[in-house]
């Protein structure tokens, strides 16, 4: 295959690829009805024909059609797996420098309306559901201002948890007890301890 050609080809895969960056960034971002199908077929036809022709290509045409498949198949790769998530509905959300801010000062105004303490002071947990049921709800409240998970804590074993507490403290020190739920350094806490 004559140079000229070879180098021409391998300017348009170049240019191929290119502008199959710039039309599947288009299509993800809305601005395209359809993925660019035909441009990526183009491209493929040409890196299978010169891939069966290496050994006429000189060293530098080898270099750079290696460099050239390289940076297409990683593209390929990163839309096919966009393109996989787009199909399972778990589409990323970018948001621009105003979309950031706003969210920062969404965050600040939620720490600032965050919760004063819950204490609940109980000498008998275990016939006392509703103090139980108010430190739950305002321990998976705690959680959630704090940004961590309610999905593993269940009421039975947060019951379960405060029970044993309490017949701990019990044990070494006096009858009721003061449960404290609160937020601190961005975690949500409980807290235990005899009523005074």
């Amino acid at each position: 295959m004559p140079t000229s050609q070879t180098d021409e080809d391998l300017s348009r895969l170049e240019r191929d690829i290119r502008q199959l960056k710039i039309e599947f960034d288009q299509f993800f971002g809305g601005g395209r009805k359809r993925p660019p199908s035909d441009i990526e077929w183009r491209i493929e036809q040409v890196i299978k024909r010169y891939g069966d022709r290496a050994a006429e290509m000189n060293y530098g045409q080898r270099f750079r059609y290696g460099n050239l498949t390289q940076t297409y198949s990683k593209y390929r790769e990163i839309f096919h797996k966009r393109m996989q998530r787009r199909e399972e509905g778990k589409v990323d959300r970018h948001y621009g420098a105003a979309a950031r801010e706003i969210e920062a000062e969404r965050a600040k105004a939620r720490r600032a309306a965050r919760p004063q303490a819950v204490a609940v002071t109980s000498s008998d947990l275990e016939h006392e559901k509703n103090k139980v049921d108010e430190l739950y709800c305002a321990f998976c409240e705690a959680l959630s201002n704090s940004g961590e998970s309610v999905d593993k804590l269940s009421r039975e074993k947060f019951e379960q948890f405060l029970l044993q507490k309490s017949e701990q403290i019990r044990k070494q020190q006096g009858q009721e007890i003061e449960f404290l739920v609160s937020v601190e350094n961005g975690k949500a806490r409980l807290k235990a301890r005899v009523k005074s």
